[in-house]
């Protein structure tokens, strides 16, 4: 049997729920402001039973938005996303297992009813050959996907397909998890390891490089985990190995550079966005209260003034005198450490 055949069995027969997972791998433990709790508290009890996302992946700024959700399994992250872009955004749902999507179709009214509105669709397709569903490059604003990269075999096609379907300024903004290793074999193909998304996870060094190579050439994480590993029989054949579940953002900006340079730039939130009045949080190493003045590297300057957030911020700057690298930029793991651990955070960068 394939890895691809392991995971649909995996999804689509042998979890029934949630509750059925082995790891808190397919968990989320984030802190969920007052807009996102109502967002998800509106969607059924079903499609939350079928929830095995590792994070939250709903981003700020998504009124009107065209959104492509990777591996939407039985629709809870769309239907939420359907409901924060509204009646005049549109979200799209591609996964491969019959059993999820059969979910997710069969809820498209129940959510419709609530929302006094139809914005949604699910397409059954793989994930590794977006480039075969007749999905118009350029016309995504954002793509979101919730633990479910690290399922596929070829993620570097995942991440450069990904990468020819979002506009010019838009972004994937993903939870997976990663690993501070490389793995065996072995594990990498045990059924239930991969199921429990661990299996597939990647060396983080290596995901840098496969989202460089497809044109995000500065991934920022946003959160970040440790996971437990509380089956013992899991936690003993993958020991000594660690394992991080991590939202990250990738824009799709060209003129990004592989590392933040220093052009004596500064932004100043305007404390605009309906959902964050009280401060903005680009990544975690940038949060922006409204009315101060920041200083950012290059990179970070473009993530805001050429994507959607471009009015919601004040700019001083251009790019005609280079200061030289901006002071923080590492190489070790840059993930959350468990409590009581420091790692030197390589993503700190600005």
């Amino acid at each position: 049997m394939s890895l691809k055949n392991d995971v649909q069995k995996y999804y689509g027969e042998t979890l029934k729920t949630n509750s059925d997972l082995k790891t808190d791998a397919c968990c989320t433990e984030e802190t969920l402001t007052p807009h996102l709790k109502q967002a998800l508290a509106v969607l059924s009890d079903e499609v939350h039973q079928k929830y095995y996302g590792c994070g939250l992946v709903l981003p700020e700024e998504l009124e009107g938005a065209k959104v492509l959700d990777l591996g939407s399994g039985a629709g809870r992250d769309v239907f939420a996303l359907s409901y924060l872009v509204g009646a005049k955004g549109h979200v799209t749902g591609v996964d491969m297992t019959k059993e999820q999507i059969e979910v997710a179709r069969r809820n498209i009214d129940y959510h419709a009813k609530k929302f006094g509105y139809n914005n949604v669709s699910f397409i059954d397709g793989d994930i590794e050959k977006l480039d075969l569903l007749q999905l118009e490059k350029n016309s995504f604003d954002i793509i979101v996907s919730n633990c479910v990269i690290n399922l596929v075999e070829d993620k570097a096609k995942v991440l450069k397909d990904a990468y020819d379907l979002l506009k010019p300024g838009g972004e994937i903004y993903f939870s997976d998890v990663y690993t501070d290793r490389r793995l065996a074999k072995e594990h990498q193909v045990d059924p239930v390891i991969r199921g429990e998304c661990l299996g597939g996870a990647l060396y983080w060094n290596d995901f840098h490089r496969f989202a460089k190579s497809a044109g995000f050439s500065d991934p920022r994480i946003v959160t970040s985990r440790e996971l437990r590993i509380e089956d013992d029989q899991i936690k003993t054949k993958l020991h000594p190995a660690r394992f991080y579940s991590v939202t990250y953002r990738l824009f799709k900006i060209p003129e990004l550079e592989d590392a933040c340079e220093d052009f004596g730039q500064a932004v100043r939130y305007k404390g605009t966005l309906k959902t964050s009045p009280s401060g903005f949080v680009l990544d975690d190493h940038h949060f922006f209260e409204p009315g101060k003045w920041e200083s950012v590297c290059g990179n970070s300057y473009l993530m805001l003034k050429a994507t959607r957030f471009a009015e919601h911020f004040d700019f001083i700057g251009d790019f005609s005198t280079h200061y030289g690298i901006f002071k923080g930029c590492g190489l070790n793991v840059p993930y959350q450490a468990t409590s009581g651990e420091q790692n030197n955070n390589g993503g700190a960068c600005c």
